[in-house]
């Protein structure tokens, strides 16, 4: 489906960017177009990805742009079948105190790709969005709360024959840019504690792979304005750190340092009322957009009825829970942790 096509993604030079290439350059796919802000990452990911697949890396074109600024996306688009829209600010402290920069990027950013990707006739969209959106507590949560409400919105204005938009939400991927799983290698590696905010805090786990997968679904299976979800399993914090410190074989302690501002307990993928309308595909769930229009009089009479889901709401509280075995072999099955425990065990 991607032969000889040209794909752009957007905030590229980031973990999601990286899967994406590693899954994509060796196939027979057209093009590949990093666009990003960073052109030291630039620099970075064009020397490994010539020194890794040399005969495919003149496949990866790169565009030093900003989201924000509608022109630099104009000026990346051309000639372009798809887009796989990462970039955004994600952290979620410095979104918490700079919110007005999360939504310059996540809010603003999303409607200048999408704008720009419609003018340049751009067969597909799909955005990234997070489990954070869903019952949002937090700037970052909120601002991608706001990027669904963006492209749903942008969906109803062109036939999807035209520029297919949706998107996709999902949780913690492990070992990504700013996860918790490096945190603690780092401080087993110091001989310092690891800090945990809550034992019982629960948490969405899946690796980069299972995220391109959900997006490549989305791809082939969504319609205009779906959010598309993948059920994955969870576990607690606590949990996590011992099973992090079993497979080093450390004997750091585990401490408790409290939850941090704009934390939850557990994160939600769907809300109750996403729930009543959700299709459970099976191992993915789609939520429908809402396709009506200003004229709600029509609705006064009759609304919409539920899609009888089995969940209330879907969370990392009433997923699959795996224990620390389960864990542990969950991250066994990582590349990352591979060369850490080759590291720590040659030390």
């Amino acid at each position: 489906m991607f032969k000889d096509r040209t794909l752009l993604i957007t905030g590229g030079t980031g973990s999601f960017g990286n899967a994406v290439l590693n899954r994509f350059l060796t196939t027979d796919i057209g093009e590949i177009r990093i666009f990003s802000r960073d052109e030291k990452k630039q620099d970075d990911m064009r020397h490994t990805y010539q020194s890794r697949y040399p005969q495919y890396s003149d496949k990866i074109k790169f565009y030093i742009g900003d989201v924000r600024d509608i022109q630099s996306v104009k000026n990346a688009m051309h000639g372009v079948d798809f887009i796989f829209h990462a970039a955004a600010l994600k952290q979620v402290p410095s979104c918490e105190f700079f919110p007005i920069e999360a939504v310059k990027t996540n809010v603003f950013g999303t409607e200048n790709v999408l704008t720009a990707a419609i003018e340049a006739g751009v067969r597909k969209v799909i955005c990234l969005s997070t489990d954070k959106a869903a019952y949002p507590v937090n700037a970052m949560g909120t601002s991608k709360a706001m990027m669904e409400k963006v492209y749903i919105a942008k969906s109803r204005t062109i036939p999807q024959e035209k520029t297919l938009i949706c998107g996709t939400r999902y949780g913690n991927v492990m070992c990504s840019r700013g996860s918790v799983i490096p945190l603690f290698i780092e401080q087993i590696k110091k001989g310092l504690p690891l800090t945990v905010t809550d034992p019982a805090m629960t948490r969405y786990i899946m690796s980069l792979e299972e995220a391109v997968e959900l997006v490549l679904y989305a791809f082939e299976h969504a319609n205009s304005g779906d959010i598309m979800v993948q059920k994955a399993p969870a576990c607690t914090i606590g949990d996590l750190a011992q099973a992090v410190k079993e497979l080093f074989h450390a004997d750091n302690e585990i401490k408790v340092i409290g939850i941090r501002h704009g934390e939850k307990m557990y994160e939600a993928l769907l809300t109750k009322e996403e729930c009543a309308n959700a299709v459970d595909l099976g191992d993915f769930f789609k939520v429908p957009a809402d396709k009506r229009d200003l004229n709600y009089d029509k609705y006064f009479n009759e609304g919409i009825h539920g899609s009888g889901m089995k969940y209330e709401e879907y969370t990392s509280s009433n997923t699959n829970q795996l224990n620390v075995e389960q864990i542990k072999e969950k991250l066994l099955s990582l590349s990352y942790i591979q060369r850490e425990l080759a590291e720590w065990e040659a030390r």
